[in-house]
């Protein structure tokens, strides 16, 4: 008996109770061959005999009827034999039964509520654990600095200032001025109908000095410079320096962290109250532009309004702010997986832990404030 094909044949016949399958022509995976359950038909063989004769051109093809073959025969207990074909044929089918042998795990479903809230839980001990040891190795690392000064990377730590700071002034301006129109024209919308034009210029200086400055510029290092610091470390991490340092008795918290953190809590408050300023001219734009406001007398209210307390708690966040979106950047650099794709993840995650930090550190500034009456 033969099964219907093009070039590929594979012909069964019984000799007594052994069953005979002839296996000749050009067995291709891309075109029409014959099936195991097909040649095998209604016979009920005590031995399975492969024999090729004026075999062609093969590839998986063969190895994959070779594979049923074999796999029937060992299901119902009959003995099986190959012969006149080629040996390669006979190990592929081998490692095609192994693989297609291998038990594919079920989908996991969605975890239970109890489940899920202790996978969180310990995931937040593990974040807070390691947040902890390097804001105790920064520490550390600081007293050294303080001791022995002539030792720290003063060079990377000013390449680090330009980096953060200077190479920053563009999308703070652009950001900080574009806040300040928004904060002064939807103020506007409002107060005009009262007659109360004037009071845009403190409404803006306030937001701008006491919050929205320092929070401008948090998020811009944080999207900016808080995954350059992540990316940068992770690639030191999966090129292995960091271990060559380590190996080398240099610790990588003195040698990569802190010029990083030290950089960033020392023009943070610079951007700070350039991006102030920036927002306080945009509210001016807009108060000469939309409501008639003269640029000195829009001046003159906002330094009536705005004192001294206001600006030094906007810049006393903005050092927090430097320190967290450095803390951040350095501790998923750290963390990194070695390779590509784990420091593009670190990068990400870098931005996401700033912003959240920044989130927190703000909410928590302002439970103070009120407390304190400042």
């Amino acid at each position: 008996m033969s099964a219907p094909t093009s070039n590929a044949r594979a012909v069964a016949a019984m000799e007594g109770e052994r069953l005979v399958v002839r296996i000749s022509g050009d067995w291709r995976v891309t075109a029409a061959r014959p099936d195991w359950k097909e040649v095998l038909a209604a016979h009920q063989p005590k031995v399975v005999h492969l024999v090729g004769e004026e075999l062609g051109a093969w590839d998986s093809a063969l190895a994959l009827f070779w594979r049923d073959a074999e796999v029937w025969s060992r299901g119902n207990a009959v003995a099986f034999a190959a012969e006149n074909l080629p040996v390669a044929a006979g190990e592929l089918a081998r490692l095609l039964e192994n693989y297609a042998s291998r038990k594919v795990n079920p989908p996991r479903g969605l975890p239970d509520l109890f489940s899920a809230v202790g996978l969180v839980t310990q995931n937040l001990v593990r974040e807070v654990r390691d947040i902890t040891r390097l804001v105790g190795d920064c520490v550390l690392s600081a007293e050294r600095l303080v001791r022995q000064p002539h030792k720290f990377r003063w060079r990377d730590c000013l390449a680090e200032m330009q980096q953060c700071g200077a190479m920053a002034l563009p999308i703070v301006s652009v950001v900080s001025f574009i806040v300040g129109v928004i904060l002064a024209y939807q103020a506007a919308m409002q107060l005009r109908q009262y007659g109360a034009d004037i009071f845009v210029a403190d409404l803006v200086g306030l937001s701008v000095v006491r919050e929205m400055g320092s929070l401008m510029a948090g998020v811009v290092l944080a999207g900016r410079t808080g995954a350059a610091f992540a990316a940068t470390l992770g690639n030191m991490k999966a090129n292995e320096e960091i271990d060559a340092l380590e190996t080398l008795g240099i610790s990588p918290v003195d040698f990569l962290v802190m010029p990083r953190i030290l950089a960033l809590g020392v023009m943070t408050p610079l951007l700070a109250l350039y991006s102030n300023a920036m927002g306080i001219l945009g509210g001016m734009a807009i108060g000469a532009g939309v409501l008639d406001i003269p640029v000195n007398a829009y001046w003159v209210e906002t330094m009536s309004f705005v004192d001294l307390s206001d600006l030094s708690a906007g810049l006393l966040k903005s050092v927090v702010y430097g320190g967290l979106i450095g803390v951040a950047g350095c501790l998923r650099g750290l963390q990194a997986e070695r390779s590509a794709a784990g420091v593009g993840r670190a990068a990400t995650s870098a931005v996401v832990t700033s912003i959240l930090l920044l989130a927190i550190a703000d909410g928590l500034f302002a439970v103070i404030f009120n407390l304190l009456g400042w």
